[in-house]
């Protein structure tokens, strides 16, 4: 039996368009709900959320109850922590902070069994092969694996084409609020050179045939995104709206000062 086909990853090579959802609120419940909402793909943010890898795995667990596709954001492209990841279950990993083309290679190899990679043996032990029930799991696990790039900065967006021409990245995701901060625009990733900048990679990721992604919690701006190419859009986050709807809730019962809806940060 081969390992599980990561249907994220092959919407993505057909060009379906996928709309997702963030989860930082680091409870398996909570993202069994999102899950039930019918979302394409759910990002378990392990970079700002509170997330170890226990509540990684056990919110990878809840997400398959309801058949939805889960990405795993770990903090940073360490080959021990991707190793980790994968071992819990994950199959798509989206890398934050990646510049340039040499970086993308060594998470290529990070994500892969030899001898096409460094990926350590020992899923005997791990959920990602059914703790050892997949018999060939060593065999059939590379090709089901999905690595999303993270860029967000002037020196990755200056090394697109060299980035999306390595082999074995499936997506490139655009990180608008740390390119907002980068380009001198710290929590507006709104502001018009900010926007162009967003325009202009996802056309340059699209001409260099990798699928183009995003995350907003402004819709016109998803909507945008989608007009512009971007495939894979994640279109809000737990945290929010959950923070959103409890104001909202609370104000229509004792009227006070309005509280800002923090939407401008993008996320």
């Amino acid at each position: 039996m081969p390992a599980p086909q990561n249907r994220f990853k092959a919407a993505l090579r057909s060009g379906e368009v996928q709309i997702g959802l963030w989860l930082g609120l680091a409870t398996p419940l909570t993202a069994e709900i999102c899950a039930g909402a019918g979302f394409d793909w759910l990002v378990i943010d392990a970079e700002h959320g509170p997330n170890d890898l226990p509540l990684i795995q056990s919110q990878l667990a809840a997400l398959a109850t309801r058949g939805a596709n889960a990405v795993v954001r770990p903090p940073m492209g360490e080959a021990w922590m991707l190793k980790q990841v994968l071992d819990a279950g994950a199959q798509t990993v989206l890398v934050p902070m990646v510049e340039t083309a040499a970086q993308a290679q060594a998470l290529v190899r990070a994500l892969r069994y030899p001898p096409d990679g460094i990926r350590g043996v020992g899923a005997a032990l791990a959920r990602a092969s059914d703790f050892n029930r997949i018999g060939d799991y060593l065999q059939t696990a590379n090709d089901q694996i999905c690595l999303l790039v993270q860029i967000e900065s002037r020196a990755a967006l200056d090394r697109i084409e060299e980035i999306a021409a390595v082999g074995g990245v499936d997506g490139i995701f655009i990180g608008p609020s740390d390119l907002a901060a980068d380009m001198g625009h710290p929590g507006n990733p709104g502001v018009a050179p900010v926007q162009e900048a967003v325009k202009g990679a996802i056309a340059r990721i699209i001409a260099a045939g990798r699928p183009a992604g995003i995350l907003t919690a402004d819709r016109q701006l998803a909507r945008r995104y989608l007009e512009l190419g971007a495939t894979f859009v994640a279109v809000g986050t737990d945290v929010t709206l959950f923070a959103r709807a409890v104001d909202a809730l609370q104000a229509e019962f004792r009227p006070g000062p309005a509280i800002a809806a923090g939407g401008g940060q993008g996320y």
